[in-house]
């Protein structure tokens, strides 16, 4: 399991195009402060949490109604001794339809077993992806503060 990337997916009783507007209204599924565009190709944001986490997304691939991809440079993760583990990473959201419904699948290339902040890591995503976003996809109201790292 050392080279897995973290993976998690679900279903939801809603069209793909609702589920990728709401996987690009970040702030409204995210903690943290937000600058920038999040919502087009080759737009850069930075995300910053208290003095704990600050990374830099840049949009690579945007394909309404089923992919959105993020590269993630200049991280710096004050919690971790290699503040750089998340520079280069890939931050991946695939939107799938399966019969009535539609699956999101969120990869994060890059976050595996091995690197030192795997766990706070993949605990805070499966908060904000099965928790924050999925709320944000189903009823319309995301819960990004409502999970304290």
């Amino acid at each position: 399991m050392t080279g897995k990337n973290y993976t998690v997916a679900f279903t939801v009783d809603k069209s793909p195009a609702e589920v990728f507007a709401a996987v690009n209204n970040v702030r409204g599924w995210w903690s943290g402060e937000i600058d920038g565009r999040t919502d087009r190709v080759g737009a850069e944001f930075t995300y910053r949490y208290q003095d704990l986490h600050r990374s830099t997304q840049k949009i690579t691939e945007l394909v309404p109604g089923r992919k959105v991809v993020w590269h993630v440079s200049g991280a710096s993760i004050n919690f971790v001794k290699d503040k750089q583990e998340w520079n280069n990473t890939d931050v991946v959201f695939e939107i799938t339809k399966k019969g009535d419904k539609t699956e999101l699948r969120f990869t994060h290339i890059g976050l595996v077993p091995t690197i030192e902040c795997y766990g706070k890591c993949a605990g805070a995503w499966g908060f904000y992806i099965n928790d924050s976003l999925r709320s944000l996809i189903t009823t319309g109201k995301g819960a990004p503060n409502e999970k304290e790292r």
